[in-house]
C-alpha cells in the first residue's frame, strides 16, 4: 500500500496539471495582416414592374385557367432607369419563360408549391441576366394567383 500511495498521487498530480494546462492555456493570437473584413454588401434597390403578367394555361386544346403574377426585381442600386428603358424587352422575355413553364404544368395542381415557385423564379432569374446582365441579383414574384375558367 505504501508503494502504491505515490504512485496514486502522481497521477492525479498529472491530471490536475494536465487539466489546468488546458482550462488556463491563452487565447490563440490572430495576425493582423490575416485578418480579412466581410466583404461589405453591394446596395441594391427593388424595382416593380409597372404591369402585371396574365398567363393562359391551356388543357386539351383550350383555356382551364389564366395566372396573374405581379414581379419585382431585386437590381444593384442606380439601375432602376434601365430596368424601366429595358422593361419591353423584359417583359417579352418573362412571358415567353412564364408560357414555358405553363405549358410543361407548372402552373397546374399545386402550382404554389416550393419546387414549382423556386423553377419559375431561377427562370425568370436567368432570362433577367441575360437582358439586364448582372445587376440582376434576384427575382421577387410578388403576387400569384390562378383563376380557373
Amino acid at each position: 500500500m505504501k508503494k502504491l500511495l505515490p504512485i496514486i498521487l502522481a497521477v492525479f498530480g498529472l491530471a490536475g496539471g494536465v487539466g489546468a494546462g488546458v482550462a488556463l492555456r491563452p487565447a490563440p493570437e490572430v495576425d493582423p495582416e490575416a485578418h480579412v473584413e466581410p466583404k461589405e454588401k453591394e446596395p441594391v434597390e427593388f424595382v416593380k414592374l409597372n404591369n402585371q403578367f396574365v398567363v393562359p394555361v391551356v388543357e386539351d386544346g383550350r383555356v382551364a385557367s389564366l395566372v396573374v403574377l405581379s414581379v419585382s426585381l431585386e437590381v444593384t442600386q442606380g439601375s432602376r432607369e434601365i430596368v424601366y428603358q429595358l422593361e419591353p424587352k423584359l417583359r417579352d422575355a418573362f412571358l415567353k419563360q412564364m408560357f414555358d413553364h405553363a405549358n410543361i404544368g407548372g402552373f397546374s395542381g399545386t402550382f404554389t408549391a416550393a419546387s414549382h415557385m423556386d423553377s419559375l423564379r431561377k427562370a425568370l432569374g436567368e432570362v433577367a441576366k441575360t437582358v439586364l446582365g448582372d445587376q440582376v441579383h434576384d427575382v421577387l414574384i410578388i403576387d400569384i394567383v390562378r383563376q380557373d375558367t
